[in-house]
């Protein structure tokens, strides 16, 4: 008599409940790691921006730009998103008079000049991050 070689019912049972929990668990890890990388590239864009708003600082010897969408495409093209979830993944630009106070989405650019924090670029949120922290304080 010949015998047939295989798994039964219950040992594939078993093996497709492992691999259930397996993935119930792993599934809410690669989300927050995906989070995590949209915050580290806001931090990238973040830092990028800021760059290229000082170099127009000193090439326009002392002037800060007026706003980062028409005269500014030279020094940096095309503005970069924000990322992160709460910022909207956009790259809009909002003018404004000093940190931002509220949550919203995209860039803020300080374009008060007698602000201490003229010629800033935030991330315009005052939303938090994975870690707690506000993006205000990128």
């Amino acid at each position: 008599m010949l015998k047939k070689k295989g798994f039964t019912l219950i040992e594939l049972m078993i093996v497709v409940a492992i691999i259930g929990i397996l993935a119930a668990i792993a599934i809410p890890k690669f989300a927050q790691m995906l989070e995590k990388s949209r915050e580290g590239a806001t931090k990238g864009n973040l830092a990028a921006m800021r760059s290229a708003v000082t170099i127009y600082y000193s090439e326009k010897e002392g002037t800060w730009p007026g706003d980062l969408t028409t005269s500014f495409t030279s020094y940096l093209y095309p503005i970069p998103p924000a990322k992160a979830t709460p910022l909207g993944n956009v790259a809009t630009i909002n003018a404004t008079g000093g940190v931002p106070a509220a949550a919203g989405t995209g860039w803020a650019y300080v374009t008060d000049t007698t602000s201490t924090f003229a010629g800033n670029v935030f991330a315009n949120s005052t939303g938090t991050d994975t870690k707690g922290s506000s993006f205000t304080t990128y």
